[in-house]
C-alpha cells in the first residue's frame, strides 16, 4: 500500500514517541471524570474579591463545576493553536468540544521533559486521541476551558482527518460525498456537525418505544432471523443454505408469524425490535436490511391500535424534538393525536374520482393505465389498488392518516371487516407521503387463513413473486386457537427519518448497505 507524505509523516512520529519511551496505544485505564458539554453546561462562575480575584464558593451544587476543580478528559486533539511556551487545543469528546490551554511550564516534567517542546508541538496531529488533566476555568475571552497539568497520549491517528474549514458561515474542505460519508460512517461522526445528533435521536426513538410498551405490559422477545419459509410479509427475500442441516433457508421479511406464534401461546402481548431483511430495490426510501418494530396484543381489534398508535408516536415526538411537530422539508408534520381516518377505495374516489368499490378486474386495469400504473397479467385486484393508491394518492398525505379497509386480495392475514364485505379490518399510517405503519385486526380463523393461503399460492403461479406461500406450522398454531388480536408493524428506519427531518433512509442508518467499494 502506498502511503501519502502526511501517512509518512504520522507513522515517523509513531516511531518517535516509541523511541522516547511513550507507548501510543497504552493498555491502562484512562480514567475520565467530565465530558465537554457538561463542563460547560454546568460551569459556575466565581464571585470576585475587590482585586478581582476568585472566592471559593460558598455552597457547591452537586454536578456543577468551578474554577479550580480537578477534571480529566479524553478525547481527539480536533485544533491548536501553539504561542510559544503556551498554546491553546480543542478536544473532542463523545459529547463535544472544550478548549484546552497548555503550558510548557504544567506539562514537563523529568521523566517527561520534552512533553511540551517535542510531543505535543511536534509528534501529535490532528485526531490524535489524548487525556488531559487538569483544573477548570474561565479564560479573558469568555470562554469555559481546561488549565492542563498533565498530558497523556492515549492513540495515534495515523490517517488525517478532512478537517472542515469555515469562513463567513460557508463550510469548505468539507467530507460531504454522500457516498464517501455513509461508506466512512466513522469519519463523518468525527467531522460533521449534526450526524452524531441524528443517531442520538434515533436511540431515544428506541428508548421511548420500549419504555411505552414495558409500561403497558407487553415483552419484549426474538425470533429467529433464519426461517425454513419466508413468510409474513409480501416480499422477495434473500436465501442462504444451512450446511448441517443441508437445507436452503431465508432470511426473515418479517417477524409476524413468529409472534403471533407466542400469542396462541399465552403472552398478552409481545413485541420486537429487529432486522428484517428484503431483497429488493434500494433508494432513498428503502435500504435491504431495516429494522421493524412489530406489536402484537391479545384481545385488541384495529381500532383500538388506531388510538395506542397515536399516543406512541405523540410520545416519541416529544422526547426526541420536545414538541409535537417536525419540520420534514418544506413541511411541518403534527403528530399530536388524533389522526385523520380514511378507508382507501375513499382515499383513491377522493384524489382521482374513480370509485373502485363496484369495479371488475378489467375495469380496475383500466382505470390503472388512465393513472399511469404499468400493468400485467400477474395483478389482481388488490394488486391493482394498491399500485393506483400508490400512484395516485400515497404522496398527497403529508400529516399523519390512517387509510383503512384494505380488499381482502391485499390482506392474506388480516381479519374480514365485520360490516363492509369484501374489505378487512387493517390500516396503514400514511405520513409525508410515505407509509409509516401497517396493522390488522389479526386473522384466526384458522380454516379462512388456510384458504386466503391458498388464494396466494395462486397468485405465485401467475408469476407474483411476493405472493406468501403455506406455513403449515403456523397454521397448526392457529388451530389450537388465537385469541382476537391486534398487531402493528412499524418501520424504525422511516421514523427515525420523520422524527429527525432526514431526506434519505441512508442519512439514519449508521452503516447503510452499498455497492462493492472500487479498487483502485
Amino acid at each position: 500500500m502506498e502511503l501519502s507524505e502526511q501517512e509518512q509523516i504520522r507513522r515517523q512520529s509513531l516511531q518517535a514517541l516509541r523511541e522516547m519511551g511513550i507507548e501510543p496505544y497504552p493498555a491502562a485505564e484512562y480514567v475520565v471524570t467530565g465530558f465537554s458539554t457538561g463542563i460547560k453546561e454546568n460551569f459556575v462562575d466565581p464571585e470576585l474579591d475587590a482585586e478581582g480575584n476568585a472566592l471559593p464558593p460558598k455552597n457547591r451544587e452537586e454536578g456543577k463545576w468551578y474554577t479550580g476543580d480537578e477534571i480529566s478528559i479524553a478525547g481527539r486533539l480536533m485544533s491548536r493553536r501553539i504561542m510559544g511556551k503556551a498554546s491553546f487545543a480543542e478536544i473532542q469528546d463523545s459529547k463535544g468540544r472544550i478548549q484546552v490551554y497548555i503550558s510548557r511550564d504544567d506539562i514537563t516534567t523529568e521523566a517527561q521533559p520534552e512533553m511540551y517542546n517535542t510531543v505535543f508541538k511536534k509528534l501529535l496531529d490532528i485526531g490524535d486521541f489524548i487525556g488531559i488533566r487538569g483544573f477548570v476555568f474561565r479564560t479573558k475571552m469568555g470562554e469555559i476551558s481546561i488549565h492542563a497539568k498533565e498530558l497523556t497520549v492515549l492513540s495515534k491517528s495515523l490517517r488525517p482527518l478532512p478537517i472542515v474549514k469555515y469562513k463567513d458561515g460557508v463550510a469548505y474542505d468539507g467530507f460531504n460525498d454522500p457516498e464517501q460519508r455513509y461508506r466512512q460512517r466513522y469519519v463523518d461522526l468525527v467531522v460533521n456537525d449534526g450526524v452524531r445528533d441524528t443517531f442520538l435521536k434515533r436511540a431515544t426513538i428506541l428508548r421511548t418505544m420500549r419504555q411505552v410498551f414495558d409500561e403497558a405490559g407487553y415483552t419484549e422477545v426474538e425470533t429467529p432471523i433464519l426461517q425454513q419459509i419466508a413468510g409474513g410479509a409480501s416480499a422477495r427475500p434473500f436465501i442462504t443454505h444451512h450446511n448441517t442441516l443441508d437445507v436452503d433457508m431465508y432470511l426473515r421479511i418479517a417477524t409476524e408469524l413468529y409472534l403471533k406464534r407466542l400469542i396462541v401461546g399465552g403472552f398478552e402481548g409481545v413485541y420486537e425490535i429487529g432486522r428484517n431483511f428484503r431483497n429488493e430495490g434500494m433508494d432513498r426510501n428503502h435500504n435491504p436490511e431495516f429494522t421493524c418494530m412489530e406489536l402484537y396484543v391479545c384481545y385488541k381489534d384495529y381500532n383500538w391500535m388506531m388510538s395506542f398508535t397515536e399516543k406512541l408516536l405523540e410520545r416519541i415526538c416529544l422526547a426526541v424534538n420536545g414538541t409535537t411537530e417536525v419540520k420534514i422539508g418544506d413541511n411541518i408534520v403534527s403528530f399530536k393525536a388524533p389522526y385523520r381516518r380514511l378507508p382507501i377505495l375513499e382515499a383513491i374516489k377522493e384524489k382521482t374520482g374513480y370509485d373502485l368499490s363496484t369495479m371488475s378486474e378489467d375495469e380496475m386495469r383500466e382505470v390503472a393505465k388512465k393513472c399511469g400504473v404499468e400493468v400485467d397479467k400477474t395483478m389482481g385486484k388488490g394488486k391493482l389498488i394498491d399500485e393506483i393508491f400508490g400512484e395516485t394518492c400515497e404522496g398527497t398525505f403529508i400529516q399523519p392518516t390512517f387509510i383503512t379497509d384494505y380488499p381482502v386480495e391485499m390482506s392474506p392475514l388480516t381479519k374480514m371487516h365485520r360490516s363492509k364485505a369484501g374489505l378487512t379490518e387493517r390500516f396503514e399510517l400514511m405520513v409525508n407521503g410515505k407509509e409509516l405503519a401497517n396493522a390488522y385486526s389479526e386473522l384466526n380463523d384458522p380454516i379462512d387463513q388456510y384458504n386466503r393461503f391458498v388464494e396466494q399460492m395462486k397468485l405465485a403461479d401467475k408469476g407474483d413473486d411476493e405472493a406468501m406461500i403455506i406455513d403449515h406450522d403456523f397454521m397448526r398454531a392457529l388451530e389450537y386457537g388465537m385469541p382476537p388480536t391486534s398487531g402493528i408493524g412499524i418501520g424504525i428506519d422511516r421514523l427515525a427519518m420523520l422524527m429527525t427531518g432526514q431526506p434519505a433512509i441512508q442519512e439514519v442508518l449508521l452503516f447503510p448497505t452499498m455497492k462493492p467499494e472500487a479498487n483502485d
